[in-house]
């Protein structure tokens, strides 16, 4: 058997390109970039003709999937937790629509908020979709979770989701390789109806969707991903689920004395549950992320028992899980270290010397200089930095798109003037339908595109919006002379700063295009060049 050394995400991409994966669709979003990153440069991939391309955003990435799956090939949709509330209109409608090819909804979770707005958790979107979750534990498992989760989901004609967390997503493994299937031929579904979610049809799906669901949990009863281990001390049971069961194992290198239930797919098996609760005096529940399954037992069981996990303060409420988190949540005396000395303290992130975003605040700042303050929105990527000192550019983040649809918001109470700020990639993730909402009531604002030519946040991702911003600007019904493109450099300062106190002044709707590669990918493409030559 071949091995590999693999990321978890890593992992994923290649089980789902070894089950026969014919396209891959997704939005980059830390902690799941690299699945598709890794399929772009597999070489058996686009010898293959895997589909691999940049989404627009998790939506269009999520339907795109389901169309694939209609035709009867394999697809897989990848995103963080956050891009499944983007998604989560055609996610929940999956469900009710079936697939025809298997159809795999990667969702990587970020607990404890390395990168992210929040810390919600994608398994209560699996439960209210009603479809199966698998969580595995282990690089070993996510690679396997791929080729099992398509075989599920053509099995029972559902999309399955796969749900893992930062730690898995970004540490590495061996891994080892099974045989690999083909790709599936085309296939068009054979109810020519089942895709039409009119509501007599939306109707009689969701009857065949809630019948499925005893053979949903029998399914996890026979699980690979799920096992039951006994233990000789009753006195307390566990429940540990995807990677949590790597930190309990951590902690009892020898084997656990107290029995174990892992859990990786769900529904849960309502018998392996009964079976530990009825055998022990104490269950703990380790779950990375929400007490998702926590709350589920307290309130499922008729009669009472002594459950133990983050609702009552046994296992911290927020942030994520470690050996040494567990290791406390066990009652052990473990000596969690000495306080960090002051060099190596977490530090705040700053824009990288000579990005252009510096030179783009620095010009909205003195523009904006003589106003009272707090009439900027602004966005999600690098420029969000300009919340922070020396800017303190910035008043809002909150969502993909929200900057404009604020400001809008902000606007219509009456404040004047008001500014959105927003990247190129996320104006065309998000941002293109609040301008539209600006547009039609004309609304007094202006709008900044930090347009540095990439999906700069997330690596140097290919930006959908490079080449079509003013286009896209004008025909959403910007007036042409009012779609103003200047270059971020300091000998263009005086200048930039000139053209945003017009266009701030200008009661209707303005956007300033303020274009300079970024840093990043300037180097990187300045190398390749000199490379080139070289060759």
């Amino acid at each position: 058997m071949k091995r590999m050394l693999l990321l978890g995400d890593e992992a994923i991409a290649q089980g789902a390109l070894d089950a026969g994966l014919s396209g891959v669709y997704a939005y980059p979003g830390t902690p799941s970039t690299e699945i598709t990153e890794y399929i772009q440069r597999s070489k058996d991939a686009r010898e293959r003709g895997v589909h691999s391309d940049w989404s627009a955003n998790e939506k269009t990435a999520m339907e795109a999937a389901l169309g694939m799956s209609y035709a009867g090939k394999r697809a897989m949709a990848c995103m963080k937790h956050v891009g499944l509330n983007v998604a989560a209109d055609g996610f929940v409608n999956a469900g009710i629509t079936g697939a025809n090819g298997g159809l795999l909804v990667l969702v990587a979770d970020d607990p404890s908020m390395h990168s992210s707005q929040n810390e919600q958790d994608s398994r209560y979107y699996g439960k209210f979709a009603l479809v199966p979750v698998i969580e595995p534990s282990n690089q070993q498992e996510t690679y396997l979770a791929a080729s099992y989760g398509f075989d599920l989901s053509e099995k029972y004609g559902t999309p399955v989701m796969i749900r893992i967390t930062t730690r898995l997503a970004h540490s590495r493994a061996g891994v080892e390789l099974t045989e690999q299937k083909a790709e599936n031929e085309l296939r068009l579904p054979s109810d020519k109806r089942q895709f039409v979610l009119l509501p007599s049809i939306a109707r009689r799906n969701y009857q065949t969707l809630l019948g499925k669901q005893a053979a949903f949990e029998e399914e996890s009863e026979n699980s690979p991903f799920n096992s039951y281990t006994d233990g000789e001390d009753r006195s307390l049971g566990i429940i540990a689920c995807g990677i949590a069961h790597n930190y309990l194992m951590e902690n009892f290198p020898e084997g656990c004395p107290h029995p174990v239930l892992k859990i990786g797919q769900y529904p849960v098996s309502r018998n392996m549950v009964q079976r530990l609760l009825d055998s022990c005096e104490r269950v703990l529940i380790l779950e990375e992320g929400a007490p998702f399954l926590e709350e589920q037992l307290r309130g499922l069981m008729d009669k009472p028992y002594n459950i133990l996990g983050r609702l009552d303060g046994t296992v911290p409420r927020a942030g994520e899980l470690n050996p040494n988190i567990v290791a406390k949540s066990l009652g052990s005396d473990i000596e969690m270290g000495e306080p960090k000395a002051d060099i190596v303290k977490p530090r705040p992130p700053e824009l990288c010397p000579g990005c252009p975003h510096i030179d783009s605040y620095n010009a909205l700042n003195e523009a904006l200089k003589d106003l009272e303050p707090g009439r900027v929105f602004s966005d999600i990527g690098c420029y969000t930095l300009g919340a922070l000192a020396p800017f303190n550019s910035i008043n809002s983040c909150v969502d993909m798109g929200a900057s404009i649809t604020m400001a809008k918001g902000a606007a219509d109470a009456g404040l004047f003037p008001s500014v959105a700020v927003i990247g190129d990639s996320t104006f065309t993730h998000s941002g293109m339908t609040g301008l539209l909402d600006a547009v039609i009531e004309n609304s007094p604002i202006t709008v900044m595109i930090v347009d540095n030519e990439t999906t700069g946040m997330t690596g140097g991702q290919a930006s959908s919006a490079r080449g079509r911003l003013e286009d896209i600007c004008a025909g959403i019904g910007v007036p042409r002379e009012h779609i103003k493109v200047v270059e971020p450099l300091k000998k263009n300062h005086e200048m930039n700063v000139a053209t945003i106190k017009e266009e701030l002044d200008y009661r209707g709707v303005s956007v300033i295009i303020e274009r300079r590669e970024c840093i990043q990918t300037l180097k990187i493409s300045k190398k390749l060049a000199k490379e080139a030559k070289k060759q």
